[in-house]
């Protein structure tokens, strides 16, 4: 499991140095608010909450925060509904205010790396430096060059304060405390390493579709090799549905989600739905493309879908047809116990996609190093 990330957000950190706690997991996306509660019992997990509020289209747009008042009105609606007195926080960020990025660093005494990676990285990031918050993670400190030399293997990341700041007003404005800001990749990934039995040698393409972007992470083993976030999600095919066949904002959201409406034609939103599903399945594919050309003689063993438009009618055929490997949605909950609180089978069944980001956030804990 990714050791995760802890210093984007200069918050006051002091309460991390007591015991480990619990933190709730909340997953702030463009169309819906997802939260997750889970305890840990010797490395078993159960899960206590979990609660989605839809928000309108206008309230987030492709990640930009368009009106704070509803969000946050959102978030303490699904507070109450769910019954949350957790007031800790591990939220998550993605898209075009996250850079991702594996570099390399002569062999050097920790106390010395944390200024030489704050130095190399003015030369990979396109903000000002000023602007972010960094982070790393040390991925392999015995790595070797092409050329034989002994270097270090570290994972940069920097998200950018303007966003960092975005999202702890959303949550110091519900009334929450904000502890731990994670990637939403990264939090896939977590969620992946309690699920699922990790083959050291197989390397495993997880993908998270959202409404407005798309996270691709490729581990070997249990280790991130590659991150991309691309712009494209479910609000794609709702978009492309209201343009080419005249509907309504709602008429296009039901019929993306396969809800049959009288006088709409059923042939033609499968068509539409199909060349979305090839637009997607092409930046799958050249993710994973330019992840070989970096990674020589890779071969992807499996991928795994998540997120609210992975179930999308046709899509997990066709990227299975166009990669030639096994597709399959992911579970977060596949070895998590459901049953002790009362949680609707059913009804879990059928959000469970969109818990995956949710769930990592909510195995996070206040303390963990």
């Amino acid at each position: 499991m990714f050791e995760p990330l802890k210093q984007l957000m200069n918050f006051d950190v002091g309460a991390l140095f007591g015991p480990r706690k619990q933190l709730l997991g909340l997953d702030i996306g463009s169309s819906a608010i997802k939260l997750v509660q889970m305890k840990e019992t010797k490395g078993h997990y159960t899960l206590q909450k979990f609660g989605i509020k839809p928000l309108e289209p206008e309230v987030i747009v492709d990640g930009t925060v368009m009106d704070a008042g509803r969000v946050i009105t959102a978030i303490q609606d699904l507070l109450k509904e769910e019954n949350v007195k957790l007031k800790n926080v591990a939220m998550s960020m993605s898209g075009h205010s996250v850079i991702v990025k594996k570099i390399n660093l002569p062999p050097m005494p920790d106390e010395e790396l944390e200024a030489q990676v704050k130095l190399a990285a003015e030369q990979y990031i396109p903000f000002d430096i000023n602007e972010v918050n960094l982070d790393f993670h040390v991925l392999n400190p015995n790595e070797q060059s092409e050329d034989g030399q002994p270097q270090m293997s570290i994972l940069l990341v920097a998200a950018k304060k303007e966003k960092i700041n975005e999202l702890t007003e959303l949550v110091k404005g519900a009334g929450l405390t904000p502890v731990v800001l994670d990637v939403d990749a990264f939090a896939i990934e977590n969620m992946y390493g309690i699920n699922y039995t990790v083959n050291p040698e197989e390397i495993t393409a997880l993908v998270n579709i959202g409404a407005s972007v798309m996270n691709v992470n490729i581990l070997k083993g249990d280790s991130s090799v590659f991150t991309r976030d691309i712009s494209i999600g479910g609000n794609r095919y709702t978009e492309t549905i209201q343009r080419d066949l005249g509907m309504s904002y709602e008429e296009a959201e039901a019929a993306k989600k396969g809800e049959r409406r009288e006088g709409v034609d059923a042939e033609a939103v499968a068509n539409v739905i199909e060349s979305v599903n090839a637009e997607v399945s092409s930046e799958i594919a050249r993710s994973i493309d330019y992840f070989k050309t970096t990674y020589v003689d890779a071969e992807i063993n499996k991928i795994l879908l998540c997120g609210g438009c992975a179930k999308v009618s046709g899509l997990l055929a066709q990227l299975s047809d166009r990669m030639g490997v096994a597709v399959e949605m992911a579970n977060p909950f596949n070895q998590v116990d459901t049953t002790a609180t009362g949680f609707d089978p059913e009804l879990l069944a059928d959000v469970t996609s969109q818990a995956a980001v949710g769930v990592g956030l909510a195995l996070r804990t206040v303390g963990d190093r």
